[in-house]
Parts: structure tokens; sequence; C-alpha cells
């Protein structure tokens, strides 16, 4: 079984396994890290050899470490990285260049259309009727759009949003609010094969669903990291926030995996004050006094227009995995369009958290 985890601002990992009676045998470690001394590389082979199967990674890094040589240097690797690898081994996991990706840029859409077309395009991935996709959404209008199990007057202030003319949604997945205006805020979604995450842990799969966007950041000048669980900053602040929702294929069968992220450009703090409700102990866990520090707009940082960081952030995909350009189809839009009118327009959906 062969198994690959990039470590997150790391190297890749690649990890060759048996599993026999059980245990793993006959372990090869290999990748573009750097180890020192050399015979690291045996004392981690050997860490691993007969091991139970079942062994978690935080398990395996721990018979890592207890067999590495006193001094030993690791450089663009983990123990727990190569404990990661060894678990997607054994669990047939695929890599980002297994898949042919397709990319879906469109014009501007509703904030709802947006939501139901998150839910629509994973499931056909989930189905195999689609391919992995990269959509890069264009907003046809200002929006709060709330995580699924948030309280809707504990996270808006109605009459800042009626003020500013903003509508409020409620997405499929997790986590925090999102304020979002045209022209001020970049946003995707990955919609990819459960395969792609296997064996690793949710907080985990955070971390590699968002290293691409670290890199593609860094060809831009920007040194930025994950920041678990779900946000990606810079030293100047947080510039973006993260979301996933797991779909279940057909029959229960595999699904897929629904990643959205949205990148703060040019936020207009003052404005987001008066429509979001961000709360002191919030405001406190983050370690700053004031929320306009919160999150850092991309445009100060690149000093670049908001259509050349997408570009750019599309060219570094493109780069490293290989991305054809794709659509939504007439069937998807129809079924989306649909799911907007049914579900996500509805008070019924916005406010099933009151």
């Amino acid at each position: 079984m062969h198994g690959e985890y990039k470590v997150p601002g790391g190297k890749l990992v690649v990890v060759d396994v048996e599993a026999e009676d059980g245990v793993l045998r006959h372990v090869r470690v290999a990748g573009d890290f750097f180890l020192e001394p050399d015979e690291a590389l045996d004392a981690v082979n050997g860490a691993l050899e007969g091991a139970p199967a079942d062994t978690g990674a935080a398990g395996l890094a721990a018979r890592i470490d207890a067999a590495l040589p006193e001094g030993t240097v690791m450089y663009g690797l983990t123990s727990e990285g190569v404990g990661i690898a060894v678990r997607r081994a054994l669990a047939h996991a695929t890599d980002w260049t297994d898949y042919d990706w397709q990319l879906v840029h469109e014009g501007p859409q509703s904030p709802t259309l947006h939501m139901a077309l998150d839910e629509v395009l994973t499931a056909e991935v989930a189905a195999g009727r689609r391919p992995p996709t990269l959509r890069v959404w264009e907003w046809g209008a200002p929006a709060v759009i709330i995580g699924s199990f948030q309280s809707l007057r504990n996270e808006v202030d109605p009459e800042g949003a009626a003020r500013h003319g903003i509508e409020v949604v409620r997405r499929i997945s997790g986590g925090g609010a999102m304020f979002v205006e045209p022209g001020n805020t970049i946003t995707y979604s990955l919609s990819v094969p459960e395969s792609l995450v296997q064996g690793l842990s949710f907080q985990d799969s955070y971390a590699y669903l968002d290293d691409w966007v670290l890199g593609a950041l860094g060809d831009m000048g920007i040194h930025a990291w994950y920041q678990p669980l779900n946000d990606i900053a810079t030293e100047q602040g947080k510039i973006a926030g993260a979301a996933q929702k797991r779909v279940v294929g057909p029959h229960g069968g595999p699904g897929a995996v629904l990643h959205h992220v949205t990148m703060s450009y040019d936020i207009d703090a003052d404005k987001m004050l008066q429509v979001l409700r961000i709360g002191r102990e919030k405001l406190s866990d983050k370690g700053t006094k004031s929320a306009k520090k919160r999150v850092d707009p991309l445009r100060r940082q690149t000093g670049l227009a908001r259509e050349a960081v997408i570009a750019r952030m599309i060219d570094s995909f493109r780069g490293r995995y290989g991305l054809s350009e794709g659509k939504v189809t007439d069937d998807e839009l129809a079924r989306a369009r649909e799911l907007s009118r049914t579900k996500f327009g509805s008070a019924e959906w916005t406010a099933r958290v009151p």
C-alpha cells in the first residue's frame, strides 16, 4: 500500500507498507524532506515495523519519537506527518494528482444560489458524475453567511443588515459568520472525493486542503500559515476562514467533502461591525482588542487588484495539480436554483437556529 502526505508548510512524505496478520511489515519511508543523521531514517522504518495496523497517527508518531537517535534534526518533516502518511496508505487514500481537476469561475450570482451550488456540485462529486472541482465565486450582492449551527439573533444585527441592504443566508457547513461584499472578498470552494482526505483527522484535513493556497500566497510575497482549526493567518492578522461539510455518497457509499474559504481582500471593518454581533469573548479568544484587527485585507498585503490575486491563485493550483476550464451544467444549475428557492432562500432554513 502506498500513501503520501504533504506536511503543511513542509515537505512530501511517502510511505510504502504492507499489513500482514494485523501488523505493519516492509515499511519504507521516503520523501523530499531533510533528516539528520542518515541512520535516523532506518530508525523511523524500524519503529513502524511490527506496529499494530490499527495504531493511530499519534501512536505511530510516539513510536518514531522514541526510536530516533539523540540529536536527530527533521526539516520539512514531522513524526506525526509520517504517521499520517501511514494511515493514508492503509486507507487507500488518493492524491491531488490522481484527478482531472475542473475550474468553475462564472459571473456574479446571488448569495442563496452560491449556497445551493456548493451543495449540488459536492453531491455530484460524491455521485461520481462530476470531477473534483475548484469553484471561484463572484458575488452578486453583499451578504452575511452564517454557519449551519449558529444562532441567527446572536450573530447578526438585523437593523444594521437592513440599513446596509445586506442579505443574511445560512450555509450547510459549520463555523462562524462571514461578511462579504462584491469586489471586497475572494471566496472559493473545493468539492473533492472523500478518498482525498482518507486517513486524515478532521483538523488535519483543513490544513491539507488549505496547503495549496498557502503556496499561492507565498508566490505573492505573503508568508501565511494554517491556524487551527479553520483560519489562514499572517503576521498582520487573519486573512481567511475555512469551513467544511461531509456529503454521503449514493446508497451510503463513498462521499465527498466540501471545503470552502472566504478571504478578505478589502473589508469595510466599520460596516462589518454594524452588521455582525462580535462578542467580547470571541475577540479575547483571538488575542486582540479590536475587531478591525481580526481580519487583514489582502489588497494591502499584496498591492494587487482582486482579479490579479484570483488569477495567481488559479495559476498556482493549475501548476501544482492541473486544472481544466469547466462550467455548471444546465441540470446542476436547475437543481441549484430550486434549492435556492425552496431551502436557502426560506426563512425556515435561515432561522433554523433562531
